[in-house]
């Protein structure tokens, strides 16, 4: 009997396809899941949002406004008399504002567009008075001005009602000598004056110091900084002593730069150098400026 021949089977080649299709495949699959992940929908975001706060709040976070929706202008979102107001102060209208409660649709003398119709802008703009001085410190002030009678006739000091403080301005000429931060005898009587029509009254009291420009470079003092505070420390000490309450003072140095006048005369560098005794009305409880 004749042997059969047997053909070598032909090997194939692309076998690799399949499982480089699978890879395709899964990379595919993977990509688009990363992609669905990435992507929010904002509209279906804010009804998940709105119905968590209802469950746990009672009302909702957001409104349901488009995100393609124009933001209201200042003109929608603020009252009439707040935009005429800033209308008298010259600000923009149309710069947006973080205000969260619309106040409605568009107010008497402003158009939609955030313009200003000058014929519609009422004329009789209420204005905000200034708080009337407490009767309290007017009295304070009386007893600050018969303590200081000679000095204030010699306009040496000054004192003055500025809203809700009384300001008492000393040359530091009067105080101290040149370049150094000690009260000489003289002036100490005057201080203790000033201490004894302070003690009966509760009020804050701010002792601010203030020098010209000449700069100075000492062993105690490196700058006008340390000179303006030093002095005004000085000043807080005298009336501590002369039973003032601690509590009730603060001191701060301001050296040059809060003049009162021009460092370029003998008579402006000698305003410059002063004591300045802030007094605050019973309406603040803080010596802070």
């Amino acid at each position: 009997m004749a042997r059969r021949q047997h053909h070598d089977e032909h090997e194939n080649h692309e076998a690799w396809a399949i499982p480089y299709g699978d890879l395709v495949t899964l990379l595919l699959a993977f990509f688009v899941v990363m992609y669905a992940m990435s992507s929010v929908n904002s509209g279906k975001y804010r009804v998940l949002s709105d119905a968590l706060s209802s469950a746990f709040k009672g009302k909702p976070m957001t409104t349901h406004a488009s995100a393609d929706a124009p933001a209201p202008s200042i003109a929608e979102t603020l009252p009439a008399t707040v935009v005429t107001r800033m209308v008298v102060a010259g600000l923009p209208l149309n710069r947006p504002l973080p205000i969260t409660q619309a106040r409605g649709s568009v107010r008497q003398g402003v158009t939609a567009a955030g313009s200003i119709d000058p014929r519609r802008v009422p004329t009789n703009i209420p204005t905000v008075p200034e708080p009337p001085a407490s009767p309290e410190l007017a009295r304070l002030q009386a007893d600050v001005a018969a303590a200081l009678a000679p000095l204030i006739r010699s306009d040496a000091v000054r004192v003055a009602r500025k809203g809700s403080v009384l300001e008492v301005q000393m040359s530091t000429d009067i105080l101290f000598s040149s370049g150094v931060a000690e009260i000489s005898p003289a002036a100490g009587k005057v201080l203790q004056e000033l201490a004894a029509a302070l003690r009966p009254w509760p009020n804050a009291v701010r002792v601010e110091g203030h020098t010209d420009d000449r700069p100075i470079s000492s062993a105690l003092f490196h700058s006008n900084w340390e000179l303006s505070a030093a002095r005004a420390a000085s000043v807080v000490r005298l009336f501590i002593a002369q039973g003032l309450s601690p509590a009730r003072l603060a001191v701060i140095g301001y050296g040059q730069f809060r003049p009162v006048a021009s460092n370029q005369t003998s008579a402006g560098r000698n305003a410059n150098r002063r004591i300045e005794i802030i007094i605050v009305g019973s309406g603040g409880t803080s010596p802070e400026p």
